[in-house]
């Protein structure tokens, strides 16, 4: 068997902690990003931006960044809007959220921007 690797993530430690799958993985990049939000749209789901204070960032609300993006299916409009929730609140996280109409929950989520941690 494997050895499983332990994620070093803790309260005590604001920017050890992990949100969601692809946060495990290092960084994207502009490019991997824009696949990401390409791959949504090519899904047929319907993007949504929130974001939150990095304290915050463990509980189930997110201020959400206007409304859901509903059938928008241009990827620059999707990453204008994320840039543009980032430089309106420099401080804090800011995630992409793909509804999947079909079973009516979120086909995708990620973190976009990272706030700094207090």
């Amino acid at each position: 068997m494997t050895q499983v690797q332990d994620y070093a993530s803790r309260l005590s430690t604001p920017e050890s902690r992990k949100m969601g799958t692809f946060s495990y993985l290092p960084p994207m990049d502009d490019a991997q990003i824009r696949a990401q939000v390409a791959w949504i749209v090519q899904h047929g789901w319907n993007p949504a931006i929130e974001h939150t204070e990095p304290d915050f960032a463990r509980g189930t609300y997110w201020y959400m960044w206007k409304l859901p993006m509903f059938g928008e299916s241009d990827v620059d409009a999707i990453l204008a809007e994320l840039k543009a929730c980032h430089e309106a609140n420099p401080g804090h996280h800011v995630r992409l959220i793909g509804y999947d109409n079909f079973t009516q929950s979120q086909g995708a989520n990620m973190v976009v921007y990272r706030g700094a941690a207090v």
